[in-house]
């Protein structure tokens, strides 16, 4: 056979390759919306709108491309299929710049194939944040001197500090008050107030050695008992003043030290915690006031 026989054989046979299912199924260019190509920066979202020629069918099951970081400029977002006022089918494929040039760089969105369509590469503009020195004019400098905290207002502090601290001199002072009035009132309506006060006011080295204190412990319990007490009539005291119960031991000794002290005849030992006892009556009569 010839060489032009052979050559004639080998170009028909192209032709009649070029004919066969899968050369008839080569993508073809798509319809796309594109974004903006220009005056981005980190963290804009580009969306990219492809118009979807096919039936419904085809459209349910046409599979997504792909989510995540598609290089080191884009991150992938979940596409979405919408449909516009003319019912045409459109996937929409949003891209989120995920860094920062240095400089105004150029990239590009990634291509696709969707079934029988093409999208090409779409080229964008994406520019730094900063620019990479400063300016060195005026106030746009590398670097800025450390900013100096506020100072906080003293003045209402200061208000607030005299306000509180007059309310707690008034408090204290309506409270130290009150306690010397109560105690001026019990001394001149309680009997053993008046007593303990007065045994207080003798020498305060040897009280019990007065006369005068053991005469004014002895009023305050006849004007409680309502009569003269003595030794033999302490019962009637205490069952007319039964606060005074739990100082029986005392008050029996009392009145032993005081007979011995007034009526004995020969010299005996009077010593006797008279202030103690005072003391003891007038914290019981209190309670009892209460």
């Amino acid at each position: 056979m010839s060489l032009f026989a052979r050559l004639l054989i080998f170009a028909i046979t192209a032709v009649i390759l070029s004919m066969t299912p899968a050369a008839r199924a080569a993508p073809a260019p798509a319809t796309v919306e594109q974004p903006r190509a220009f005056g981005h920066t980190i963290g804009d979202v580009l969306s990219q709108r492809i118009l979807l020629p096919f039936s419904n069918d085809i459209v349910s099951t046409l599979p997504m491309p792909s989510t995540g970081r598609i290089g080191i400029w884009f991150e992938r977002r979940n596409p979405r299929i919408e449909t516009d006022v003319e019912g045409r089918r459109w996937m929409v494929v949003d891209y989120q710049i995920t860094n920062a040039p240095q400089t105004l760089t150029t990239i590009a969105l990634p291509a696709l194939t969707l079934a029988s369509l093409h999208v090409p590469e779409w080229p964008v503009s994406v520019s730094p944040l900063t620019p990479r020195t400063a300016f060195g004019m005026g106030d746009l400098q590398p670097l800025r001197p450390d900013r100096q905290a506020p100072l906080p207002a003293i003045a209402p502090l200061r208000r607030q500090t005299i306000w509180a601290f007059g309310l707690l001199t008034l408090t204290l002072a309506a409270w130290f008050g009150w306690w010397k009035w109560r105690n001026t009132r019990e001394a001149a309506r309680l009997p053993f107030a008046r007593a303990y006060i007065e045994i207080q006011r003798l020498t305060l080295s040897q009280p019990d050695k007065n006369a005068h204190g053991w005469l004014c412990l002895h009023r305050a319990l006849n004007e409680t008992a309502g009569q003269v007490v003595h030794a033999g009539s302490l019962p009637g005291l205490l069952a007319r003043a039964p606060h005074l119960q739990a100082l029986q031991p005392q008050l029996e000794r009392f009145y032993q030290h005081s007979g011995e002290r007034f009526f004995a005849s020969h010299s005996a030992d009077t010593s006797f915690p008279l202030l103690d006892l005072s003391r003891a009556l007038y914290r019981a009569e209190r309670r009892q006031q209460r």
